[in-house]
């Protein structure tokens, strides 16, 4: 049987003039408004106009084909290209069995359906990736860079390392997500991994940021989100005289806007206004230590593991 493997992403644009028909399918059909297109834009235009994800994402498929040995594709769960577009062009170059790995390493579960769905009536067989955000190469990738960015030097200043991740609705959660409890597990023991690195103890907390879009919820009122939101995390911080905060995006393997922009802008505003050193670890991207990780994930569902 041919063998081949899919990476699915959250997605983004190259092209700016698409953002509206990107949101709407973020918000489930619902159109955004005209200010809200503006302000994202302006988020993108920051950034130099242009996220680099989905170029990332191509990188670690040719890593992850020369590892492999077999085709690697990569496709957006709510962009182009599309996943059901994708597993269509593997399947004419002759895969029967593809193994599907979400880089949302906590929300595997959700991508996993929508690629099953994908694949219907194209001959093919589809494993899919569980959440696997507890793999340990991914837990010592994060824990690598959290520790450079921490620094050991006894004359900086106390730092306390923010871990973050994309919110989610509330009423996800309360339906039986999983999704906060092992974002909150993943830190405990990512921050147990930092300490052994440092050789020293180590404050952290847990933060979700980009509660959006301006969703509503059916009854038109704001959507709850999962929180505390970065705001109040570091309103807390600066109460008890942090003066240097370490952004660790645990919930993101990659840059995009919401690490570029939400928080190498927005964040480090916020943190610098309330009196805090900003201080960001560096994202996995596609550098070998992450492709270790989905490289393990991916011969699992081929059956090499």
């Amino acid at each position: 049987m041919r063998r081949a493997a899919l990476l699915v992403s959250h997605g983004t644009v190259d092209n700016l003039d698409d953002l509206p028909e990107f949101v709407s399918r973020i918000r489930r059909g619902i159109a955004p408004t005209p200010e809200l297109v503006r302000e994202l834009r302006s988020h993108y235009e920051a950034i130099g106009g242009q996220s680099p994800l989905n170029c990332i994402n191509a990188q670690l498929a040719q890593r992850m084909e020369e590892r492999l040995g077999l085709t690697v594709g990569w496709a957006n769960r709510l962009w182009e290209p599309s996943v059901r577009d994708v597993l269509h062009q593997l399947v004419r170059g002759g895969a029967q069995h593809v193994a599907v790995v979400p880089l949302a390493q906590h929300s595997a579960h959700v991508y996993a359906e929508d690629a099953r769905r994908a694949a219907r009536g194209l001959g093919v067989r589809v494993a899919c990736a569980s959440n696997w955000g507890h793999h340990p190469k991914l837990k010592e990738a994060f824990a690598t860079r959290i520790a450079a960015a921490h620094g050991t030097d006894p004359n900086a200043p106390a730092a306390t390392v923010l871990m973050t991740a994309h919110s989610l609705p509330q009423e996800v959660i309360a339906r039986g997500d999983p999704y906060e409890s092992e974002v909150r597990a993943a830190a405990e023991q990512i921050a147990a991994r930092v300490r052994a690195r440092l050789g020293a103890p180590l404050r952290h907390a847990v933060a979700f940021q980009s509660q959006g879009f301006g969703a509503r919820g059916k009854d038109g009122k704001p959507i709850e989100w999962l929180g505390p939101d970065l705001r109040t995390a570091l309103d807390e911080l600066a109460a008890r005289g942090d003066k240097r905060v370490v952004f660790a995006p645990i919930g993101f393997l990659a840059d995009h806007v919401e690490i570029l922009y939400d928080l190498d802008v927005e964040a480090r505003a916020m943190a610098e206004h309330r009196g805090l050193q900003y201080v960001r670890a560096a994202s996995l991207n596609a550098d070998e230590d992450l492709v270790d990780a989905i490289v393990d994930v991916a011969r699992i569902l081929l059956g090499d593991g």
